[in-house]
């Protein structure tokens, strides 16, 4: 069996914050980061995918977390064809803009600056690649981006453009994983060493993506979403507000350990991020798994 590393997709959210998961003395940045680093030996960085980190943030991250410490970077929005604030970019590429206050998409931009967007937003990573503490880039594709050979062209353009760093891919559009294309996306992604991202989220609607698990490269990944009855809410916290209960992560555990068969690291990244859900879950899954306990008890289930 392969590596199992399980962390959450955030560790500054406002109402993680304030629901006592830190201990009182940890109130800094620095602190923060350097706590959950000692409690979980992975994270998932989503305010990447709102504008591009500067490269000083990114060496702090480095210069916060132990040797051996994984990173996985949710892909800035524009790169995988979501509406995009003009406020993310960096203020040259916006004055060549002009004066525009809609949401932009990667083709409203020209030649030279889509390839400055890759070039900063690839740079400002080095830090964690150069240090070995890059897992994967996350590209998570929306809803209205189907299957079809202009978008799998796409995928592969994403995948060298970020060479050497790695790319996984997860889908927000039913056709990829359908009954009758699951077979020919997991091909696609197996025969370019492409991780498939799973995921566990609510179903029945139109960006619902069934719970498979498939390793399609040496690194496989699992993003749990939760099952929040508000999943449609604008309010992120309302869409993500889930805990899971035990007897659900019980019934998981054991198709973890398929999956992490198959693959030499498994990533598996609690998305339920709502005061400490994701932590309280990611920390009774790791002690579900094989070689999985988390170094410190707290927050919920414990002393700090």
């Amino acid at each position: 069996m392969g590596r199992i590393l399980v962390g959450t997709a955030s560790w500054t959210d406002k109402t993680l914050l304030e629901s006592g998961w830190y201990p009182d003395d940890v109130t800094s940045a620095q602190e923060r980061l350097a706590y959950y680093a000692s409690s979980f030996p992975v994270v998932e960085v989503d305010s990447s995918y709102y504008a591009p980190p500067p490269e000083s943030t990114v060496s702090l991250w480095r210069d916060r977390t132990p040797s051996g410490f994984t990173f996985d970077i949710k892909a800035f929005s524009l790169l995988t064809q979501h509406p995009t604030k003009p406020t993310a970019l960096p203020k040259d590429l916006r004055d060549r803009l002009g004066d525009t206050k809609k949401n932009l998409y990667l083709r409203d931009l020209d030649a030279q600056a889509v390839e400055q967007v890759w070039d900063r937003f690839l740079t400002a990573l080095a830090p964690l690649y150069d240090s070995g503490r890059l897992g994967a880039i996350l590209f998570q594709f929306p809803r209205w981006f189907p299957i079809a050979k202009r978008n799998k062209q796409y995928i592969l353009e994403c995948k060298a453009r970020c060479d050497p760093l790695r790319i996984s891919v997860e889908f927000r559009n039913h056709t990829w994983m359908s009954e009758e294309n699951q077979a020919e996306t997991l091909d696609f992604l197996t025969s370019y060493g492409l991780p498939y991202v799973s995921v566990d989220m609510p179903q029945g609607y139109p960006d619902s993506i069934p719970p498979v698990l498939a390793a399609t490269a040496d690194l496989a990944v699992v993003r749990f979403h939760g099952h929040s009855a508000k999943w449609t809410s604008h309010d992120v916290h309302e869409r993500f507000g889930y805990l899971y209960s035990e007897e659900e992560l019980r019934e998981w555990a054991p198709r973890l350990r398929r999956l992490a068969d198959d693959a030499d690291t498994t990533h598996i990244l609690m998305n339920n991020c709502y005061r400490d859900n994701a932590q309280v879950n990611a920390r009774q899954l790791a002690r579900l798994l094989p070689n999985n306990r988390p170094s410190r008890t707290g927050g919920r289930h414990g002393a700090k």
